[in-house]
């Protein structure tokens, strides 16, 4: 929190150190982390922001998720469930 303060930085809705007040965003956090940021050395910052990208893009388009039946979110790859 003084970290922020001494950026001059502000929260918005949210408290530091509330984590449980925004659970979809911690969760997203915890997903690049695991998946992409614990995983890789960036070794420079285009090299970063390009394997981010690619993530992003595979996470929005192509993964799974599981508040969607497991469907990934993409709304071209999503395919009608039907009810039988």
């Amino acid at each position: 929190r003084s970290w922020l303060n001494d950026l001059e930085v502000t929260t918005l809705f949210i408290e530091p150190g509330s984590p449980w007040e925004n659970g979809y965003i911690e969760s997203f956090n915890g997903k690049l982390r695991d998946e992409l940021l614990n995983r890789e050395m960036f070794t420079t910052l285009t090299e970063a922001k390009i394997l981010i990208e690619e993530w992003r893009k595979e996470y929005n388009h192509v993964r799974p998720h599981s508040a969607l039946n497991y469907r990934p979110p993409a709304p071209e790859a999503i395919i009608p469930l039907t009810l039988t």
